[in-house]
């Protein structure tokens, strides 16, 4: 441990006296910086003998973890005075770095960005602190184990918990930017431009949430009952042609997320080519039914079905064939069987697939933007609130809530439908045989709700292919490379 915390000591106060504090004005990797170790690109201590003397706290975490080093007499000593030098200079460098300038105003413009110098003097904070826990016990002693895990958190709680704290406070951020208070906070997250019921009661557009929920809904629902026939069609019958089309249930994963919202609009768009061919065919009237909620629909559907067919055929494998051979035995016919057996076991799978449907929904921002039209969602109406015309960050952080909100109250839901139940199979020895056949009446139903739609996918994916080898798809059509 001593001898871990040693070298962490010394990576540390290398970083603090050497390595540029502030962001360089170059980058780092241009190494120009050192050309200005004596300006704008000097060390902590540089920083700290020139004036600005709050970069002295840092340095207090190594003035404690070198006393420690050399005082301490036992194992556990050394162990809380490193976990304590380290998290409080870790916590002194946090605090100077978000508070000093932001709060106290003592930059004169804007606050610089840290560099090299505060980042690598962070990590040997970080894991100085680490190694100590490692010392009490923790981690089985390991202090690499110990290093990982506090680098993981730190990684979480910079990218993950600090943004949504920051989200959190501007939501209850004064109109004018003249404060913080909850006064504000609740009419602007129940107001009708989020929540309007419009295209339920007939008057009107729904809000952003209330068009996410449904759409969410929708697609959730729609993605977990296809991903579930896939399955069942892999598992459960003789297909022909199982490889070639797990090679198109898996393809719109590997597909840019724009990609599929615009091959939609070269084919039902306006001017598609589908739409071309019926107006001509059948004298249909050209529409723009594509943009706004079905065509949303439709591009999530080829874009997260996938995603529950790769969830659900584990499930549907993993269920027991020793248990569904049980049920035929007491004679169940094959839909009692797959009913009262089959399909509970699939339960905590469908309701996962469901789940990540709605989530992924919900969240979805290409599809939306490239076929949403007037219909407006959380993820769009966040976007346009930070980069529009007029940028309202308390507007975004009042939709990233909801948005959150969603999502946490799905995983309740998910949580509460599968519940506490154990659905593991417990046999007493390992599991052998061949899963049951389906009803006839369910396999027809998977073949003639997935090959249909697995043949819409190849068609997509040739026109997309076909796309690709002409100059300019859905106006001229001249082969080139």
């Amino acid at each position: 441990m001593r001898r871990t915390a040693l070298t962490w000591l010394v990576i540390g106060l290398a970083g603090w006296v050497l390595l540029p504090w502030y962001m360089a004005a170059g980058g780092f990797w241009r190494f120009e910086w050192i050309l200005h170790l004596a300006g704008d690109s000097r060390s902590g201590l540089g920083w700290a003998l020139g004036g600005r003397g709050w970069l002295w706290l840092p340095a207090l975490g190594f003035v404690g973890a070198g006393l420690t080093l050399a005082l301490a007499r036992s194992q556990l000593g050394a162990a809380r005075g490193l976990v304590a030098s380290g998290a409080g200079g870790l916590g002194l460098l946090v605090g100077e770095a978000t508070l000093v300038g932001t709060r106290f105003g003592l930059f004169e413009g804007e606050n610089p960005g840290l560099g090299a110098g505060a980042l690598v003097t962070a990590a040997a904070l970080l894991f100085l602190t680490t190694t100590g826990i490692s010392g009490l016990g923790k981690g089985r002693g390991d202090a690499f184990v110990t290093g990982l895990v506090g680098a993981i958190v730190a990684l979480v709680a910079t990218f993950v918990f600090y943004p949504l704290a920051f989200i959190l406070v501007r939501a209850f951020e004064l109109k004018g930017g003249a404060g913080f208070g909850i006064s504000e906070f609740f009419p602007r997250f129940f107001s009708s431009s989020v929540w309007g019921i419009g295209c339920v009661t007939g008057h009107g557009y729904c809000g952003p949430a209330i068009n996410s929920f449904l759409l969410g809904l929708s697609t959730a629902g729609g993605t977990t009952f296809m991903g579930l026939m896939f399955a069942l069609i892999f598992t459960r019958t003789d297909f022909k042609a199982k490889k070639f089309l797990r090679v198109l249930t898996v393809l719109p994963i590997i597909t840019p997320p724009f990609v599929i919202g615009l091959a939609l609009i070269l084919l039902f768009g306006r001017a598609g080519t589908i739409t071309e061919f019926f107006a001509w065919a059948f004298d249909w009237e050209k529409t723009r039914w594509l943009y706004g909620f079905k065509g949303v629909w439709l591009a999530q559907m080829l874009s997260f079905t996938p995603i529950a067919f790769l969830v659900l055929i584990g499930v549907v494998e993993g269920v027991s064939p020793s248990m569904e051979e049980a049920s035929q035995t007491l004679d169940a016919n094959r839909w009692q069987t797959f009913r009262y057996v089959s399909f509970p076991l699939m339960r905590p799978g469908i309701a996962n697939a469901f789940l990540l449907g709605f989530i992924e929904s919900i969240a979805d921002f290409g599809n939306p933007l490239v076929l949403g039209g007037n219909f407006n969602v959380l993820s769009t109406e966040i976007y346009f609130a930070i980069v529009g015309t007029i940028a309202d960050p308390a507007k975004a952080a009042i939709l990233s809530i909801t948005l959150l909100t969603f999502t946490l109250s799905a995983f309740l839901a998910q949580r509460f439908w599968v519940g506490k139940k154990n659905y593991a199979t417990v046999t007493g020895k390992a599991d052998s045989g061949r899963h049951a056949a389906l009803n006839p009446a369910l396999r027809w139903t998977a073949y003639l709700v997935a090959l249909p739609w697995a043949a819409f996918t190849l068609v997509l994916y040739a026109l997309i292919l076909f796309g690709s080898f002409v100059k300019l798809w859905g106006y001229d059509h001249t082969f080139t490379l």
